[in-house]
Protein backbone atom coordinates (compact mmCIF):
# COMPACT_ATOMS: atom_id res chain seq x y z
CA UNK A 1 0.00 0.00 0.00
CA UNK A 2 1.51 3.25 -1.29
CA UNK A 3 1.16 6.26 1.61
CA UNK A 4 1.38 10.19 0.74
CA UNK A 5 5.11 9.60 1.30
CA UNK A 6 5.74 7.17 -1.37
CA UNK A 7 5.48 3.52 -1.46
CA UNK A 8 5.35 1.45 1.57
CA UNK A 9 8.03 0.29 3.23
CA UNK A 10 8.97 -3.62 2.39
CA UNK A 11 7.53 -5.56 3.99
CA UNK A 12 10.51 -8.40 3.79
CA UNK A 13 13.85 -7.88 4.27
CA UNK A 14 16.57 -10.57 2.29
CA UNK A 15 19.87 -9.54 4.94
CA UNK A 16 23.59 -11.35 3.96
CA UNK A 17 26.17 -11.14 6.87
CA UNK A 18 23.26 -10.91 9.79
CA UNK A 19 25.49 -12.80 11.95
CA UNK A 20 28.47 -10.68 11.51
CA UNK A 21 29.75 -7.70 13.33
CA UNK A 22 27.97 -4.79 11.48
CA UNK A 23 25.10 -7.27 10.23
CA UNK A 24 24.18 -8.36 14.41
CA UNK A 25 23.28 -5.00 14.54
CA UNK A 26 21.36 -3.96 11.06
CA UNK A 27 19.02 -7.64 12.11
CA UNK A 28 18.97 -6.08 15.39
CA UNK A 29 17.36 -2.32 14.08
CA UNK A 30 15.65 -4.54 11.41
CA UNK A 31 13.62 -6.35 14.12
CA UNK A 32 12.77 -3.10 15.86
CA UNK A 33 10.91 -2.16 13.40
CA UNK A 34 8.52 -4.79 13.12
CA UNK A 35 9.84 -6.00 9.68
CA UNK A 36 10.10 -9.46 8.32
CA UNK A 37 13.68 -10.78 8.06
CA UNK A 38 15.00 -13.57 5.98
CA UNK A 39 18.80 -14.08 6.43
CA UNK A 40 21.50 -15.76 5.03
CA UNK A 41 23.63 -18.26 7.10
CA UNK A 42 25.94 -20.70 6.11
CA UNK A 43 25.15 -22.43 8.81
CA UNK A 44 22.25 -20.88 10.77
CA UNK A 45 22.61 -20.03 14.80
CA UNK A 46 21.47 -23.03 16.89
CA UNK A 47 20.63 -21.20 19.64
CA UNK A 48 16.56 -19.14 19.05
CA UNK A 49 17.34 -15.80 17.48
CA UNK A 50 14.06 -13.94 17.54
CA UNK A 51 12.77 -12.36 13.73
CA UNK A 52 15.05 -14.02 11.23
CA UNK A 53 13.89 -16.95 8.76
CA UNK A 54 17.04 -18.56 8.40
CA UNK A 55 17.79 -19.49 4.74
CA UNK A 56 21.00 -21.86 5.03
CA UNK A 57 23.28 -21.66 2.33
CA UNK A 58 26.23 -19.49 1.21
CA UNK A 59 27.02 -16.75 -1.90
CA UNK A 60 27.64 -19.63 -3.73
CA UNK A 61 24.68 -21.37 -3.66
CA UNK A 62 21.84 -20.92 -6.34
CA UNK A 63 18.77 -21.82 -4.64
CA UNK A 64 19.81 -20.43 -1.27
CA UNK A 65 20.22 -16.84 -3.31
CA UNK A 66 16.77 -17.67 -5.39
CA UNK A 67 15.16 -18.44 -1.59
CA UNK A 68 16.51 -15.00 -0.13
CA UNK A 69 15.05 -12.95 -2.56
CA UNK A 70 11.83 -13.80 -3.57
CA UNK A 71 8.80 -12.14 -1.98
CA UNK A 72 11.61 -9.80 -0.50
CA UNK A 73 11.43 -6.05 -1.35
CA UNK A 74 14.66 -4.95 -0.24
CA UNK A 75 18.31 -6.59 -0.21
CA UNK A 76 20.79 -5.43 2.63
CA UNK A 77 24.08 -7.06 1.62
CA UNK A 78 27.00 -7.19 4.38
CA UNK A 79 28.48 -10.03 3.45
CA UNK A 80 32.40 -9.83 2.99
CA UNK A 81 35.31 -11.41 3.17
CA UNK A 82 37.78 -8.76 5.35
CA UNK A 83 40.91 -11.56 4.90
CA UNK A 84 42.28 -14.27 2.72
CA UNK A 85 44.37 -14.12 -0.44
CA UNK A 86 43.04 -13.01 -4.03
CA UNK A 87 40.39 -16.29 -4.49
CA UNK A 88 39.04 -16.38 -1.04
CA UNK A 89 38.18 -13.07 -1.82
CA UNK A 90 37.42 -13.08 -5.56
CA UNK A 91 34.68 -15.81 -4.44
CA UNK A 92 32.81 -14.24 -1.86
CA UNK A 93 33.44 -10.66 -2.70
CA UNK A 94 33.53 -10.15 -6.56
CA UNK A 95 31.58 -13.16 -7.83
CA UNK A 96 29.16 -14.28 -4.72
CA UNK A 97 27.84 -10.13 -5.05
CA UNK A 98 27.65 -10.95 -8.99
CA UNK A 99 25.39 -13.99 -8.12
CA UNK A 100 23.43 -12.52 -5.36
CA UNK A 101 22.69 -9.63 -7.13
CA UNK A 102 21.50 -11.32 -10.25
CA UNK A 103 19.09 -13.08 -7.86
CA UNK A 104 17.60 -10.11 -6.90
CA UNK A 105 17.33 -8.54 -10.33
CA UNK A 106 15.27 -11.82 -11.19
CA UNK A 107 13.06 -11.59 -7.85
CA UNK A 108 12.28 -8.26 -8.82
CA UNK A 109 14.02 -6.74 -5.66
CA UNK A 110 13.20 -2.96 -5.75
CA UNK A 111 15.27 -1.64 -2.95
CA UNK A 112 19.09 -2.81 -2.73
CA UNK A 113 21.93 -1.39 -0.06
CA UNK A 114 24.77 -3.01 0.14
CA UNK A 115 28.18 -2.56 2.16
CA UNK A 116 31.61 -1.70 0.57
CA UNK A 117 34.46 -0.01 2.64
CA UNK A 118 36.03 3.09 2.28
CA UNK A 119 39.18 1.24 2.38
CA UNK A 120 39.19 1.01 -1.72
CA UNK A 121 40.54 4.04 -1.66
CA UNK A 122 44.01 2.98 -0.57
CA UNK A 123 46.53 4.77 0.77
CA UNK A 124 45.99 8.53 2.36
CA UNK A 125 46.35 10.76 3.24
CA UNK A 126 42.75 11.78 2.56
CA UNK A 127 41.43 15.09 3.85
CA UNK A 128 37.86 15.39 3.11
CA UNK A 129 37.12 14.15 -0.25
CA UNK A 130 33.80 13.76 -2.00
CA UNK A 131 32.86 10.28 -3.60
CA UNK A 132 35.90 9.48 -5.99
CA UNK A 133 37.42 12.51 -5.76
CA UNK A 134 40.71 10.46 -5.20
CA UNK A 135 40.55 7.47 -7.51
CA UNK A 136 39.98 4.29 -5.53
CA UNK A 137 43.41 2.55 -4.98
CA UNK A 138 43.15 -0.59 -2.96
CA UNK A 139 46.38 -2.41 -1.46
CA UNK A 140 44.75 -5.39 0.45
CA UNK A 141 42.80 -8.59 -1.90
CA UNK A 142 39.71 -7.49 0.40
CA UNK A 143 39.29 -4.20 -0.68
CA UNK A 144 40.21 -4.86 -4.26
CA UNK A 145 37.53 -7.48 -4.32
CA UNK A 146 35.31 -5.09 -2.83
CA UNK A 147 35.47 -2.30 -5.11
CA UNK A 148 34.74 -4.78 -7.73
CA UNK A 149 31.64 -6.07 -5.54
CA UNK A 150 30.27 -2.73 -5.56
CA UNK A 151 30.12 -2.63 -9.80
CA UNK A 152 27.76 -5.23 -9.23
CA UNK A 153 25.48 -3.71 -6.75
CA UNK A 154 25.49 -0.41 -8.91
CA UNK A 155 24.70 -2.43 -12.37
CA UNK A 156 21.36 -3.67 -10.21
CA UNK A 157 20.63 0.25 -8.93
CA UNK A 158 22.09 -0.34 -5.08
CA UNK A 159 22.85 2.33 -3.15
CA UNK A 160 26.43 1.11 -2.17
CA UNK A 161 28.03 2.03 1.34
CA UNK A 162 31.49 3.27 2.16
CA UNK A 163 32.12 3.87 5.44
CA UNK A 164 35.62 4.24 7.51
CA UNK A 165 36.63 2.89 11.02
CA UNK A 166 33.72 0.98 12.49
CA UNK A 167 33.23 1.07 16.48
CA UNK A 168 30.86 -0.44 18.90
CA UNK A 169 30.22 -3.78 20.78
CA UNK A 170 31.68 -6.49 18.48
CA UNK A 171 34.23 -4.40 17.06
CA UNK A 172 37.28 -6.96 16.77
CA UNK A 173 39.69 -4.57 14.76
CA UNK A 174 39.77 -1.06 15.62
CA UNK A 175 40.05 -0.61 19.22
CA UNK A 176 42.17 -3.81 19.73
CA UNK A 177 43.92 -2.22 17.01
CA UNK A 178 45.11 0.97 19.13
CA UNK A 179 45.71 -1.25 22.09
CA UNK A 180 48.33 -2.82 19.96
CA UNK A 181 49.38 0.38 18.68
CA UNK A 182 49.77 2.43 21.53
CA UNK A 183 52.68 0.13 22.74
CA UNK A 184 55.00 -0.94 20.24
CA UNK A 185 54.57 3.18 19.03
CA UNK A 186 54.35 5.04 22.09
CA UNK A 187 54.30 8.62 21.19
CA UNK A 188 51.98 10.78 20.03
CA UNK A 189 51.35 10.10 15.75
CA UNK A 190 51.29 12.61 14.37
CA UNK A 191 50.92 14.94 17.08
CA UNK A 192 47.21 13.50 17.64
CA UNK A 193 45.59 16.23 15.28
CA UNK A 194 44.84 13.69 12.38
CA UNK A 195 41.28 13.20 11.43
CA UNK A 196 39.16 9.83 10.97
CA UNK A 197 36.16 9.36 9.35
CA UNK A 198 34.26 6.77 11.81
CA UNK A 199 30.88 5.73 12.61
CA UNK A 200 29.37 3.60 15.69
CA UNK A 201 28.16 0.40 14.42
CA UNK A 202 24.53 0.96 16.05
CA UNK A 203 24.51 4.29 14.30
CA UNK A 204 25.67 2.49 10.68
CA UNK A 205 23.01 0.00 11.80
CA UNK A 206 20.11 2.82 11.79
CA UNK A 207 21.11 4.37 8.59
CA UNK A 208 21.36 1.14 6.60
CA UNK A 209 17.76 0.27 8.28
CA UNK A 210 16.76 3.79 7.00
CA UNK A 211 17.78 3.34 3.78
CA UNK A 212 16.59 -0.18 3.75
CA UNK A 213 13.07 0.61 4.91
CA UNK A 214 11.94 4.54 4.64
CA UNK A 215 11.50 6.57 1.79
CA UNK A 216 10.92 5.93 -1.57
CA UNK A 217 14.17 3.88 -2.17
CA UNK A 218 17.37 3.78 -1.17
CA UNK A 219 19.75 6.80 -3.18
CA UNK A 220 21.20 4.17 -6.41
CA UNK A 221 25.33 5.41 -6.56
CA UNK A 222 28.16 4.94 -3.27
CA UNK A 223 27.82 6.93 -0.83
CA UNK A 224 30.48 7.71 2.16
CA UNK A 225 29.06 6.18 5.53
CA UNK A 226 30.43 7.82 8.56
CA UNK A 227 29.50 9.95 11.01
CA UNK A 228 29.90 13.42 9.24
CA UNK A 229 32.25 14.72 11.61
CA UNK A 230 35.36 13.18 11.64
CA UNK A 231 37.00 12.41 15.25
CA UNK A 232 40.44 13.62 15.65
CA UNK A 233 43.33 10.68 16.20
CA UNK A 234 44.13 12.30 19.73
CA UNK A 235 40.76 12.95 20.97
CA UNK A 236 39.93 9.10 20.44
CA UNK A 237 43.28 7.93 22.16
CA UNK A 238 42.06 10.39 25.18
CA UNK A 239 38.20 8.76 25.15
CA UNK A 240 39.29 5.64 25.14
CA UNK A 241 42.35 6.44 28.22
CA UNK A 242 38.92 7.73 29.96
CA UNK A 243 37.03 4.65 30.22
CA UNK A 244 40.30 2.59 30.97
CA UNK A 245 40.57 0.92 27.83
CA UNK A 246 44.25 2.35 26.70
CA UNK A 247 46.91 4.41 28.36
CA UNK A 248 46.46 7.70 28.22
CA UNK A 249 48.71 8.91 24.93
CA UNK A 250 51.66 10.93 26.18
CA UNK A 251 55.66 11.22 24.68
CA UNK A 252 56.58 13.70 22.25
CA UNK A 253 54.51 14.42 18.98
CA UNK A 254 55.72 12.26 16.48
CA UNK A 255 55.81 12.94 12.78
CA UNK A 256 54.74 10.16 10.36
CA UNK A 257 57.95 8.47 9.09
CA UNK A 258 59.31 8.06 12.58
CA UNK A 259 56.32 6.20 13.38
CA UNK A 260 56.57 3.96 10.88
CA UNK A 261 60.23 3.68 11.82
CA UNK A 262 59.11 2.81 15.26
CA UNK A 263 56.36 0.36 14.05
CA UNK A 264 59.26 -1.87 12.25
CA UNK A 265 61.43 -1.96 15.14
CA UNK A 266 58.71 -3.22 16.95
CA UNK A 267 57.38 -6.21 15.41
CA UNK A 268 53.45 -7.24 15.91
CA UNK A 269 50.16 -8.11 14.26
CA UNK A 270 49.06 -4.95 12.94
CA UNK A 271 50.47 -3.60 9.73
CA UNK A 272 52.13 -0.73 8.54
CA UNK A 273 49.26 0.09 6.34
CA UNK A 274 46.43 -0.83 8.73
CA UNK A 275 48.83 1.58 11.11
CA UNK A 276 48.57 4.60 8.58
CA UNK A 277 44.28 4.00 8.49
CA UNK A 278 44.26 5.76 12.22
CA UNK A 279 47.44 7.34 12.38
CA UNK A 280 47.01 9.62 9.33
CA UNK A 281 44.16 11.45 7.85
CA UNK A 282 41.43 9.19 6.44
CA UNK A 283 38.41 11.75 5.96
CA UNK A 284 35.51 11.09 3.62
CA UNK A 285 32.58 13.62 3.48
CA UNK A 286 29.62 11.50 4.77
CA UNK A 287 26.86 14.24 5.50
CA UNK A 288 25.15 13.37 2.12
CA UNK A 289 23.58 10.39 2.84
CA UNK A 290 22.33 11.26 6.30
CA UNK A 291 20.57 13.60 4.68
CA UNK A 292 19.50 11.59 2.00
CA UNK A 293 17.99 8.94 4.31
CA UNK A 294 16.14 11.41 6.73
CA UNK A 295 18.25 9.82 9.40
CA UNK A 296 20.17 11.25 11.89
CA UNK A 297 23.55 10.77 12.80
CA UNK A 298 23.47 11.03 16.56
CA UNK A 299 26.24 12.13 18.58
CA UNK A 300 29.28 10.19 17.45
CA UNK A 301 31.15 7.59 17.54
CA UNK A 302 33.08 9.05 20.43
CA UNK A 303 30.02 9.72 22.31
CA UNK A 304 28.86 6.00 21.69
CA UNK A 305 32.16 4.42 23.49
CA UNK A 306 30.49 4.06 26.87
CA UNK A 307 28.06 2.13 25.64
CA UNK A 308 30.67 -0.53 24.47
CA UNK A 309 33.48 -0.57 27.09
CA UNK A 310 32.13 -3.60 29.17
CA UNK A 311 32.57 -5.12 25.75
CA UNK A 312 35.86 -3.95 25.00
CA UNK A 313 37.11 -4.16 28.99
CA UNK A 314 36.36 -8.01 28.29
CA UNK A 315 37.93 -8.60 24.77
CA UNK A 316 40.74 -6.53 25.91
CA UNK A 317 41.21 -8.44 29.15
CA UNK A 318 40.65 -5.13 31.42
CA UNK A 319 39.76 -5.47 34.71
Amino acid sequence: MATEHGPAAPTTVALTGATGFIGSGVLAALAARGVRVRALARTPPQEAVPGPAWVPGDLADPAALTELCTGAGALVHLASRVDGGAEECEAVNDRGTAALMAAATRAGVRRIVHLSTAAVYGEGPHQGIEVDEVPPAPVSEASRTRLLGERHALAAGGCVLRPGLVTGTGDRWVVPALAELVRRVPVRWEGGRTRLSMVDRADLARLITALALDGQAAPPGVHHASHPDPVRGGDLLTALAALGLLPAPDGPDTPWEECRRLLAAAPGRVSERQFGLIARDHWYRSDRIWHLAACPPGPGPLARLPEAAPWYRQALGRP
